[in-house]
């Protein structure tokens, strides 16, 4: 953690911001991506939670210099983080004054059918998604899925077993506020090791729909035969 001081237009102003991924949450990190100009005073911003209103009336700009390298430094390490397979064996969230440690299991089928459905759209889309950038053969060598995406698949996957509630879509969505809680240093690997071993949801989420198509077409037919043998009888 890197502080400093800094002189305002109305007084001083204390700015501290993390230096290592491991003190970064995963909702700090999303925050930034979802920018579409991240300049370094927005970063700053959200990485110490000071309103952005508040350090632009820092009077001297060049004492943000201080952060800048910090800034640099995060952004280079989440490149590093994305391709680390060292998966925590568990994690704690806070649930009000409540503290719950979970257990990290590496598989996504033994969750509730409605979670595992959800993470395999969540990942099926991710994937199609690259696909359209880069094609079906190079996919996989482009393919780095949103902050947002792992955020949706890890409240998915950890709501049932964090709160000790029977599965229900919506209050799994509304766990990402809890997700967004983790560090990024925890949140990022477990994401990524779904999305890296499950790429044959994406397969699976085809055929099922190719195999319904099917099945209603040989219904139709049989529906048209039963219908024109009624009709010569």
């Amino acid at each position: 953690m890197i502080e400093k001081t800094l002189k305002t237009t109305d007084g001083n102003l204390l700015v501290k911001i993390p230096t290592a991924l491991n003190e970064v949450t995963l909702g700090q990190m999303m925050e930034m991506q979802e920018k579409h100009y991240l300049n370094d005073i927005d970063a700053i911003s959200i990485l110490s939670g000071i309103p952005l209103k508040e350090l632009n009336n820092v009077t001297n700009f060049s004492d943000f210099q201080a952060f800048g390298n910090s800034v640099h430094s995060l952004s280079n390490q989440i490149k590093y983080l994305y391709n680390s397979d060292a998966i925590p064996h568990k994690v704690t969230f806070m649930l009000g004054k409540r503290k719950v440690t979970v257990n990290v299991i590496r598989n996504l089928s033994v969750e509730p059918a409605g979670a595992f459905m959800a993470a395999r759209d969540i990942i099926a889309d991710e994937i199609n998604e690259t696909i359209k950038l880069h094609g079906e053969e190079h996919w996989q060598e482009h393919f780095h899925p949103s902050l947002k995406a792992c955020c949706h698949l890890l409240a998915h996957y950890f709501f049932c077993r964090a709160t000790g509630k029977k599965y229900d879509e919506y209050e799994a969505e509304e766990f990402c506020n809890e997700v967004k809680k983790l560090r990024v240093t925890e949140a990022l690997p477990i994401a990524k090791h779904f999305f890296t071993c499950y790429p044959n949801l994406l397969k699976q989420k085809i055929g099922f729909f190719q195999r319904l198509h099917q099945y209603w077409r040989r219904r139709q037919v049989f529906r048209r035969l039963k219908n024109l043998n009624t009709s010569t009888r």
